[in-house]
């Protein structure tokens, strides 16, 4: 992901990507495949649109308050429709989600998003 130049950010993805694996593997052993399958596109809802937005802020290039602003609004405006799409996407054409699951680790991935404001931007 050299294309994510924000180093929080990029760390979220990975915990992101990693909480819907571990969710997914432990709904499996519970609740069998189709349990992992709507853990894992639930995080994946979470993930593809955090990187969307991973994507347009590490292209900013703005440097007054104005363009930050707009380039913040432009980012969660592009996550909102692409989770929005998504999940929809998700409940019209797979049949067999297990619905608590899904959105229990789309909610939790989402969680995970939340904490790039506590992770260090340097690397010193």
């Amino acid at each position: 992901m050299s294309w994510i130049k924000n180093r929080p950010l990029y760390i979220v993805l990975r915990v992101q990507l990693l909480v819907a694996m571990v969710v997914a593997v432990v709904v499996w052993y519970f609740l069998g495949v189709q349990g992992a399958i709507s853990a894992l596109l639930g995080g994946l809802v979470s993930v593809i649109s955090s990187a969307a937005f991973a994507i347009i802020i590490s292209r900013h290039k703005g440097y007054t308050a104005g363009e930050t602003i707009r380039t913040a609004l432009r980012a969660e405006s592009v996550k909102i429709i692409l989770t929005v799409s998504l999940l929809w996407l998700v409940f019209k054409f797979y049949e067999n989600v297990n619905a608590p699951v899904f959105i229990g680790t789309f909610i939790l991935a989402v969680l995970v998003h939340s904490f790039a404001l506590l992770i260090a931007d340097d690397t010193k």
